[in-house]
């Protein structure tokens, strides 16, 4: 069975296995070959994931996987938060992220940075920052961007 159709399997296993109300699944991937692979699911929650769920999804997940055996060989399985450093990917992701800076690159290549001030179902509100570093400069003022124009969006970690 190839990597993106052992990730499809785990994903439907996955939503089956949640424990929490407002946990939910952001993306599962599979890497490597198959007497050695790395299975990664990475979880979110509306009211913020704790290592707790991660540990209970984990363990469900696990079962599961032993229970169908439609992994064949070895691998590793890592349940987490996707982290800083990978996009957001949901629309169901943005809502937590209100009053934060986010890194958004449009389908068009334009970079544009803000903190987070509104989230629609159809479209996000930027109040934008000025940076000298990005490849477009963004000024001030406010921005609203479309999902349908959003290619990927990364949360800035501010100090």
């Amino acid at each position: 069975m190839e990597n993106q159709e052992i990730a499809q399997h785990i994903a439907t296993l996955a939503n089956e296995s949640f424990h929490k109300e407002g946990l939910y699944l952001v993306d599962v991937l599979v890497k490597g070959h198959p007497n050695s692979r790395k299975i990664i699911v990475l979880l979110d929650a509306d009211g913020g994931l704790n290592i707790d769920d991660c540990s209970i999804l984990s363990k469900a997940l696990s079962s599961k996987l032993d229970e169908v055996d439609f992994v064949s060989g070895k691998y590793t399985l890592e349940v987490s938060s996707p982290g800083l450093d990978h996009p957001l990917k949901l629309k169901r992701q943005y809502p937590k992220n209100v009053g934060r800076s986010l890194k958004v690159i449009t389908i068009g290549n334009e970079t544009i940075e803000g903190v987070l001030k509104e989230v629609t179902s159809d479209e996000i509100t930027l109040e934008l920052i000025k940076n000298k570093k990005a490849k477009n400069k963004t000024g001030t003022g406010e921005r609203t961007i479309p999902f349908g124009e959003i290619e990927k969006t990364f949360v800035l970690v501010t100090f």
